[in-house]
């Protein structure tokens, strides 16, 4: 709409550097005076946090000394922190707009940040003051960090990987933002009832968010359904105009993210949606009392939940409609911040990149390209150009099923002037293609538009044809998308506009946070912290692999946070594990392609091979171990369900069999999240990573393992390859066919061929026998393998798992070489760390700088 209501309070940051200047100077001078005075207070000491501490809780909370629990603790701290944290983020905002920085949008519908305020005191480096504050006033730092819940704004590795990004961004000193939604009820919380997964309500903002600015201000109106016309301008030319049918406003909720070892602090700007009216009053006085709150409860269902079910049409419309708003008030934020620079419309590129995180974002092409058309007037080939040298696409996936598409009905009538945009797009582009080379069945594979019964808009297509630069997040990943699924844009464009960005990890998080002592063993050696910002200094370790003590001290800390795990198992699952046996852990998003089930169908085999191993003789010859399973099914994947309700009742079975005891032990760790996998990932002795090859884009589970000192088994997938190229292959366990195999073997099962070991054979006539519960509740996951094709090849891989596992086990019990195993694996995990993704973004995609100068 060309109508859309200017915002009524201008910041700072939307100024010009001139602009600043005339209105630094029209401030009087005792004003300024006072405001560099009064204005940045921060505490530097034990006692000035006490003061801020005690302030937020008399005047923030309206509490007490006498009625100061330890969630008002927590608020007060947060809010102590935060009010310094919102100093450097002001300083970082007027310098970025100061010197005219270009900056980076990072789009991802998925921000999976945990907790906020050990994050914070670790990357402003005052966790030591604060917790001697807070510990004199009565409370453990600890006890406060716990109130904190995880933050519900994603599920897996591509929040994740996000979340790290923008760490890294401004630890880096990049001027950057995330753009994100703000989620009610985060993806759901898990249940297990009766073995099953039930989701519930995630209640996360129950009391409130510190950690977030409300910018109530800022309410961007967001358009849907309507029609599309043709009016006419003044010049005698003319325009399309989108009248839409029904808006919401998108309200901002920012996040400040600060960067370790430096002031600069970031920002992540979340939305929330809500209506342009939330009370019919005169539907309530009829008696209406239901739809006299429709509005607000229709506006507000697009920013309840991340992924909302989409098996059915309305799951479908409010899923493409919780990517629209998104997009859309992103874009107009940021063209809003770029047209208040005054600079000539041909410059947005020098002064603007935009990241698509996965193809959530894909929009942003469209609604980009109709804001400069149709609310600015360039013309489309001006407009066209703008779009392709400003996104870039990350591309997580090489599997086909989970590239996006939308009904073309379903986006015609909820996005009808964008659909004639996407036409337009894909109309240029095929004709550049058919001029080019005269390939009808080429048109007809790179079309945007699938012919198909219904047809659907495919938003990967778009994404390569809307951006210069593609990159998957693997080395292996980067040359299968271009060998499969991107193969004809690689003939269309040439492979310079593909690229790879290996995925990295944050060490600030996924090592000084959760895993302190390792940390501080690591600093011991060598020499301080420096190794948090330059995760390369961790090669001098390998010096140190001879020396006994430390290799003792080294196992120490193994311990240290194997029984902190147990503590953690016990708490949420009754049953109690033994912190001095082998801990194998495989913890994310639970689905067939990660092959969860290819884990339980092998504990189910050892299981079976310990029972018929005299008792006399079990201990000799089993080496104990505690298989540990963790994530979240989709709701409307019935198949991943299954699989969580077969690990559960494996474990009721061999936890509960006493003459198995500590020989193994089965563990399903509900609700996984991050603040859980801080306690998991540094208490591993092996992380299974056995995704089908060539289906994994990167992991980063896998780093996070590694660099905490585990050892990994899994495929030659992913980012392991890059992991054993960097590590050594003496450090990793791996198995399985190679990518290159997989497609030859699945044919071979679509002919009927399929294989079914005898170990396999075995544990599935366990299975239906009853040993683990109705069989009929895991027929599915049987016939999956023996008569549907078996496509993520668990029957071909089956023998070699077991083999590898075996392998594992003889490895295992010559400790002192599986300690230094550990320590050369974490020496050599300097490549993964997040820093390193951002220096290759910013220098080969967004050709951004790190502002560094102070104002």
């Amino acid at each position: 709409m060309s109508d859309r209501p200017k915002l009524h309070r201008r910041t700072l940051t939307g100024f010009t550097p001139t602009e600043i200047k005339s209105i630094d100077t029209a401030i009087p001078a005792k004003c300024r005076e006072l405001w560099n005075k009064f204005g940045t207070q921060e505490f530097a000491t034990k006692e000035e946090f006490q003061k801020s501490f005690i302030n937020h809780v008399e005047k923030t909370l309206a509490r007490s000394l006498y009625n100061c629990d330890v969630l008002a603790a927590y608020q007060a701290t947060s809010d102590s922190i935060r009010d310094k944290l919102v100093v450097h983020w002001n300083k970082t905002q007027q310098l970025h707009t100061a010197k005219e920085a270009k900056r980076i949008y990072y789009l991802s519908l998925e921000f999976l940040m945990g907790r906020a305020l050990d994050n914070a005191l670790i990357n402003l480096n005052i966790k030591d003051l604060t917790s001697k504050g807070v510990d004199e006033l009565g409370f453990k730092l600890e006890d406060i960090i716990g109130v904190e819940p995880d933050a519900g704004l994603g599920n897996g590795g591509l929040g994740r990987l996000a979340a790290c990004f923008v760490d890294s961004l401004s630890t880096g000193n990049y001027p950057g933002w995330g753009y994100g939604l703000r989620y009610q009820y985060g993806i759901f919380a898990q249940k297990i009832v009766d073995g099953y997964q039930v989701e519930v309500p995630d209640y996360w903002l129950n009391f409130s968010n510190p950690w977030e600015i409300p910018r109530f201000e800022i309410q961007i109106p967001v358009d849907f359904y309507g029609y599309v016309s043709t009016v006419k301008t003044p010049s005698g030319g003319f325009v399309k105009q989108w009248n839409g049918g029904q808006r919401v406003l998108a309200v901002a909720y920012d996040n400040p993210i600060p960067g370790w070892d430096t002031s600069n602090v970031n920002n992540l700007r979340l939305w929330s949606a809500k209506p342009t009216t939330e009370f019919d009053f005169s539907k309530f006085n009829s008696g209406d009392y239901q739809n006299s709150v429709a509005d607000q409860q229709n506006a507000e269902s697009i920013t309840s939940v991340l992924y909302p079910n989409d098996n059915f049409y309305k799951g479908k419309e409010l899923r493409l409609k919780q990517q629209y708003f998104w997009v859309s008030a992103s874009l107009y934020d940021i063209v809003r911040r770029f047209i208040k620079s005054k600079r000539p419309w041909a410059e947005f590129p020098e002064k603007v990149a935009i990241q698509l995180n996965d193809t959530h974002p894909t929009l942003a092409i469209v609604e980009l390209q109709r804001i400069l058309i149709d609310l600015q007037n360039l013309s489309w080939e001006e407009a066209w150009d703008i779009v392709t040298k400003t996104i870039a696409y990350s591309n997580h996936t090489v599997m086909s099923e989970a590239l996006e598409k939308w009904p073309l009905e379903l986006f015609n009538n909820l996005l009808p002037r964008h659909l004639e945009i996407v036409y337009e797009i894909n109309q240029r582009f095929l004709n550049y293609v058919g001029e080019k080379f005269k390939d009808e069945d080429l048109l007809s594979r790179v079309s945007i538009i699938e012919e198909s019964s219904p047809k659907n808009i495919r938003m990967a297509h778009l994404a390569v044809i809307g951006s210069h630069k593609v990159n998957g997040v693997a080395e292996l990943h980067s040359e299968l998308i271009k060998t499969t699924i991107f193969k004809d844009f690689v003939t269309i464009y040439g492979s310079e506009k593909f690229t790879n960005v290996t995925n990295g990890i944050t060490p600030r998080r996924w090592l000084r946070q959760a895993n302190p002592k390792l940390t501080e063993l690591i600093a011991s050696k060598l020499g301080g912290y420096t190794f948090l910002k330059d995760l390369n200094e961790l090669k001098q370790l390998e010096k140190f692999v001879d020396d006994a003590e430390f290799r003792h001290q080294w196992d120490e800390v193994k311990l240290h946070n194997k029984k902190r795990l147990a503590v953690l198992i016990k708490d949420l699952t009754g049953f109690s594990v033994n912190p001095n046996v082998l801990f194998d852990i495989q913890v994310k998003r639970i689905h067939e392609y990660k092959r969860q089930q290819l884990n339980i169908f092998g504990v189910i085999w050892r299981y079976l091979q310990i029972l018929a191993t005299p008792e006399e003789e079990r201990a000799a010859k089993w080496l104990p171990r505690v298989v540990i399973i963790g994530g979240k099914a989709a709701p409307g994947y019935y198949a991943a369900k299954n699989i969580i309700k077969l690990v559960n009742s494996v474990s009721q079975v061999v936890n509960n069999d006493k003459s198995v005891g500590d020989l193994l032990k089965v563990i399903f760790i509900p609700d996984y999240n991050v603040s859980k996998a801080e306690i998991i990932c540094p208490a591993s002795d092996l992380s299974e990573h056995i995704s089908t090859a060539g289906t994994e884009a990167s992991g980063t589970s896998n780093m996070k393992f590694v660099l905490n000192g585990g050892l990994i088994i899994g495929t030659v997938d992913g980012a392991n390859v890059e992991i054993t190229r960097e590590i050594g292959e003496d450090n990793i366990f791996l198995f399985g066919n190679l990518s290159e195999e997989v497609e030859d073997i699945r044919h071979e099962h679509n002919k009927g061929t399929t294989h079914i070991p005898s170990q396999l054979e075995l544990v599935f006539n366990e299975i239906l026998s009853g040993t683990f519960g109705d069989p009929i509740v895991f027929q599915g996951l049987i016939d999956n393998v023996k008569y549907h094709g078996d496509h993520y090849l668990v029957s071909d891989d089956f023998e070699s798992y077991l083999e590898t596992q075996d392998l594992v086990d003889q490895e295992y019990k010559n400790k002192e070489e599986w300690i230094k195993k550990s320590i050369i694996s974490v020496a050599n995990m300097g490549f993964f760390s997040s820093d390193r993704c951002i220096d290759e973004y910013a220098e080969n995609i967004w050709n951004i700088e790190p502002v560094t100068d102070q104002v």
